[in-house]
């Protein structure tokens, strides 16, 4: 039998990690933030107080890009500009989910309809 592939996401795996991971927590518990009002709340977590604007600005641009957050609409800043604001996307939510539950426990679960429902999907998706 061959050797099973390593499970974890690459989103949750690197040096991008642990800021990708403050990222989803911070939108899911916050609602909807901009860049900098993530930044802030980034430089409160443990070990991340050192944080650059710079890094939480391209970390959430990739995220954007690879479709774990998506811009939820523009929010006006005190200077007078307008910032877009985020959110989580489905995507990341399904990360998050994944990378919390093992497969083996997720099978163990699974009536037959379900498991039905996911093969399908998994199946169309791929294009097997």
């Amino acid at each position: 039998m061959p050797k099973p592939k390593n499970t974890k996401l690459s989103v949750f795996k690197g040096r991008e990690a642990k800021l990708n991971k403050v990222i989803f927590q911070i939108l899911a518990l916050k609602g909807p933030l901009t860049i900098y009002d993530m930044h802030k709340e980034i430089k409160t977590q443990r070990g991340l107080r050192y944080t650059r604007y710079a890094s939480v600005n391209k970390r959430a641009r990739f995220l954007e890009e690879s479709g774990y957050i998506r811009k939820m609409g523009i929010k006006k800043t005190k200077p007078g500009f307008e910032a877009s604001t985020y959110e989580l996307a489905a995507k990341a939510y399904l990360a998050i989910l994944l990378n919390s539950v093992s497969l083996e426990g997720l099978l163990t679960r699974l009536d037959e309809t379900a498991a039905n429902h996911i093969l399908a999907d998994t199946i169309r998706i791929i294009g097997f």
